[in-house]
């Protein structure tokens, strides 16, 4: 069977209906049941908190890794009717970013290329890259997950270069010096 509507026109009683039955659904996307809980215009705001809770409850596993997959959104939704100051909004991020970092040594993931991050999306509503999928690490990535720990590879390689050209110059360096003393 397939729903037939989109989630964001659904009232809160469809909405626990489509939880609760999906498995009988082939359509039913549990990224896009999380997106229309912010999108629905139908829901009040104790509603959507309610459908959001109910949802977590069923879709645990998943909904912890929309913060990988879709951060914003994930955002979007832990914080339904919640007024964050600057620095609460900022801790959150950095939350979000600590958990991203938990999940793929968990999952043992090398690669980064997950949801929004797999996609171009530059901004320009005209370019025409824009949902192509792309490659970690490729000339059209604007966005890509970042953590402390990463190793900078510009510094090291510049590093090597700096050393290898040291290695190179030893000879001269050492009769400059010599020279300095005499």
């Amino acid at each position: 069977m397939k729903i037939g509507k989109l989630f964001n026109q659904l009232s809160k009683s469809q909405y626990i209906h489509y939880i609760y039955n999906r498995k009988k659904y082939t359509d039913f996307n549990t990224l896009g049941l999380y997106r229309s809980i912010c999108e629905n215009e139908k829901l009040t705001l104790t509603e959507k908190i309610e459908i959001r809770d109910y949802a977590n409850t069923i879709f645990g596993k998943t909904f912890t890794f929309l913060q990988l997959k879709d951060p914003q959104m994930y955002f979007e939704v832990i914080t339904l009717g919640e007024e964050l100051t600057v620095a609460d909004e900022k801790q959150l991020w950095e939350n979000i970013r600590s958990n991203q970092q938990k999940i793929l040594a968990d999952k043992k993931i090398k690669h980064r290329n997950f949801g929004e991050y797999s996609k171009h999306n530059c901004g320009y509503k005209d370019c025409n890259y824009n949902g192509l999928m792309i490659k970690q690490g490729s000339f059209l990535t604007e966005s890509a997950i970042h953590f402390n720990s990463d190793k900078n590879e510009y510094a090291a390689r510049d590093k090597s270069e700096r050393i290898k050209k040291q290695r190179k110059n030893k000879k001269q360096i050492i009769k400059d010096e010599l020279n300095d003393f005499m």
